[in-house]
Parts: C-alpha cells; structure tokens; sequence
C-alpha cells in the first residue's frame, strides 16, 4: 500500500489500561512514528453498561505515563452510531444485506434440533432471499449476506495466510432491531472512516477478521493491512491474569518503574531486532517492524522488566529523571518534593541511578541529600556513633573546613587522617555514613560531601559528634 501508514489503538473503557493492551497501543504507535504516519486513538465505548468515563481517564492516564501520544482527536465510536446505521442501510439498498424476523426463540430452537441431529448449529436465515412483499410488520435485524462458497484468506502479517471457508461464516447480524449497530460494524466503518491502513492488535480478534472481511469488501473499500499479535503469558505459560501480579500500566507507575524501561521491555515482549535488549525510544521507531513479530506467546518477566528499567534509569538524563520521579511521587500519593529537595536530588543523581532498578531504590540512596537536619540515624546507623566515633568526627570536623572542596582532597584529608589514628578508611565509613545520612548504607562518603556542599556537611558532622 503507497497511502500513508495510520494505525490506531481502540481500547474499550470498562477498566484499566492492561498490559497486553499498553503493548498493542506501543507496537502501533512505534509502526506509526517509524515511518511518518499517523496513530489514532479510539474509544469503544458502545457498552453503555459496563464503558465509564473513570476507566476512559485511566487509559488516557496510563498512555500519559507510556509516552504514547496519538494524532488528532479522540474517536468515541458510540457517537459514531447513526453512521454506523447508514452504512447498514446502503448494504440493504444494495442487496448485500437483508432484514431477517426471525426470533431468539426460532433461531435457538434451530440450533437445539441441529445439535440433537449433529448438523451444523451455523444458523442460516430463510428471510436472505424471501420477497420484501411477505414481509411482515414485525421487529428485524438486518444481516449481511456471506458468501457461501469459495474461501476467504486472511492475509496476516504475524500469522501468515489465513484460510476460512465461507460455509463457515454466518449471515453476521449488522443492526439490531432496536436499529443499534453491532461491534463488528463499528469497528469496520470507523477504522474505513479514520483512514486506518494497518490494523494491528490481538490475535484473538483473528477470526473476526473474516467477518469484517465481508464488510469491506461489500462497501467497495480497501482492506487493511492485518497483523494480529500473540496474547502475552504469564512466566507460568498462562495467560496473563490478577493472579500474575500487577495488570494496569497505572500500576507500574505507582511501583516505581521509568517508562522508557516500560517501553522497551514491552517492545521486546513477542518483538525482537536480532539480540538486541536495551534500544532508546528513537532505535525502537526505527527497527520495528511486522515481521519481527513472533508467532509464539510472550512471557511477562518481572526480573527482565526491571533490569531494563536500572539501564534506562542509570542513562536517563538527570532533569528528566527528576521530572519523571516528582510524576511517580504524585501518583503513588506520596508527599511532593520542595524545590530545594527537587534540585538537590537532581544534583545528586549522578550517584544515585547507576544501580537502581526503581525509582524507590533510588530515593532510598538519596535519603542522604533529601533528610535535613538534625539527622536521626536509624537503628543499624546509630551502632556507628558510640563514644569513640563522636571523638573521632570531632576531631576530624577541624581538618575539613579549609580543605579544598573536591574528590581528590577530600580523599586526601580522610585517607590521612585514618593513617594518623593507625587505621583504614573504611573504619571511618560508618560514623560518617551515619553522621551524613542516617543510613548504614548509602552513596560513597566523598559523594555524599561533594553533594551536600561544605557547610552542610560539616553542620552534619558537628550534630553527629555532640
């Protein structure tokens, strides 16, 4: 096809933005952006009952989360109804399309006597071809009519040919008959309507495809480029459910995880570009590609999430990680940081990212930069300040306040000064860890005084050494 690529994610509003949908939306927002085309965004919103404008909010939210902006307006396809309708009615001017009166109950007890005889249950209206002057003046649907010979090949770009034969398929209902269009007709007028070219998405709407299939080709109009994508498993092999864990993007968010590693674990769930794992936002638009797909179900790893997240976090750029991190702070409801806090985390993050998984890894290390004074050592911290370790930072504090304030001299000064006390460094390490942060573990010492600044530094020490 020479039309400019447009792809679209459709999700239906009755709950949370799922994984397996988020990783529909990225393959085909990455297809999109990879080749100057377009990725659309529509709301399946013709479940009245179960569609609500909290669960549209949380899918909005979590693509906010992904990065995955789309082009144009958002499509509600309820509003899209009454074109859905006339789409029906010009198949039943055309003679593609029929009203049938038969009822629920005639149609069930034809397949209750079909069952019984073993004859096929696939329901075959006696209406498709009755005379419009027998009928009666009564409720009806309209049916397409399938074609009953011959093969349909469903062409797709993951599966491969898919053949059906048209025996197989049934005079799919169009309009009910209180005159509301199907699913199946919604989908079909509103992905011909958006200029959708590219229809990528579960494979558990394959064979839905044949059935569209009939639509386009009843209405004269092109038919997309299939590529229907494998469910994703759970590392149990199962499908993906509650009980694997977390399910909603938004909930991803909340524990922690950047979403550029949350971009590029989900590319690489049933898509891959030779060996490659760790691949930027701009490589992902640019390798992806359909027939990178894999056939095969892909198993949802936590482990392999999160050692993509501690590489996107360890490469990330400061500002935006800061950024990133006040998001995540607002949506786990957690207090905001102050301006002061906001910058001092920012300058310290050189020390910080490099072997944190999640963003609360990371706040843990830089409980040092974020506390202020007095700092309170926690229980394991405060071990390190007995008698001898308050004489020590005592004696200590005097030393740094004219020494030059950089890496290389402040080794000096404290290499020096556990020589002079006949003892290693690393024997001084614990008072001061506790004396800066109040944590037994924490960044490297001179770090936490480059970071800090002199003054706070030594107004920490002096506290520590009372």
């Amino acid at each position: 096809m020479n039309a400019p690529v447009v792809t679209r994610f459709a999700p239906s509003p009755t709950g949370f933005l799922h994984i397996g949908g988020a990783r529909t939306a990225l393959f085909n927002w990455l297809y999109a952006r990879g080749r100057g085309g377009k990725f659309l965004l529509r709301i399946e919103d013709t479940d009245r009952a179960r569609s609500t404008p909290e669960a549209t909010a949380a899918i909005l939210q979590g693509m906010s989360w992904l990065g995955l902006d789309h082009d144009g307006e958002i499509v509600s396809q309820f509003e899209n109804a009454p074109r859905h309708a006339e789409v029906a009615q010009e198949l039943l001017a055309a003679g593609k399309a029929y009203k049938c009166f038969a009822s629920q109950e005639e149609i069930a007890a034809f397949r209750e006597a079909a069952k019984a005889e073993g004859r096929s249950t696939l329901y075959r209206s006696p209406w498709r071809d009755a005379d419009p002057a027998s009928h009666p003046d009564a409720p009806y649907v309209i049916r397409i009519k399938a074609p009953l010979e011959g093969t349909t090949v469903i062409r797709d770009q993951v599966q491969g040919d898919v053949t059906i034969r048209n025996d197989q398929l049934d005079d799919m209902i169009l309009l009910r008959s209180d005159g509301t269009p199907v699913y199946m007709l919604a989908v079909v007028v509103d992905d011909h309507d958006m200029g959708v070219t590219h229809v990528v998405r579960g494979d558990d709407h394959l064979n839905n495809a044949a059935r569209q299939m009939m639509i386009y080709e009843a209405m004269s109009w092109d038919v997309p480029v299939w590529a229907h994508i494998p469910l994703i498993h759970g590392a149990d092999g199962k499908k993906l459910s509650k009980r694997h864990g977390a399910l909603g993007a938004q909930e991803y968010q909340v524990m922690g995880y950047p979403a550029a590693g949350m971009r590029n674990y989900l590319a690489r769930l049933g898509w891959s570009h030779g060996d490659d794992e760790f691949f930027t936002d701009a490589q992902a638009q640019e390798w992806f590609d359909l027939d990178g797909i894999r056939k095969s179900p892909a198993q949802f790893d936590l482990k392999k999430l999160e050692n993509l997240c501690g590489q996107h976090i360890a490469q990330a750029d400061d500002a935006a990680l800061r950024r990133e991190i006040e998001a995540y702070l607002e949506a786990a409801g957690e207090p905001a940081l102050t301006e002061g806090q906001a910058e001092a985390l920012e300058r310290a993050m050189y020390c910080l990212k490099d072997r944190a998984k999640k963003f609360p890894e990371l706040l843990e290390k830089a409980a040092f930069v974020l506390a202020e004074r007095p700092i309170t050592p926690d229980e394991k911290a405060a071990k390190n300040l007995d008698t001898v370790s308050r004489g020590i930072l005592s004696e200590l504090t005097p030393q740094l306040q004219n020494a030059s304030w950089n890496k290389e001299t402040l080794e000096e000064v404290l290499n020096g000064f556990a020589a002079a006390h006949d003892t290693k460094f690393g024997k001084l390490a614990g008072p001061l860890r506790a004396a800066l942060a109040g944590r037994a573990v924490t960044p490297s010492v001179f770090d936490m005084m480059l970071v800090l600044g002199r003054d706070e530094t030594l107004a920490r020490l002096t506290d520590a050494a009372a």
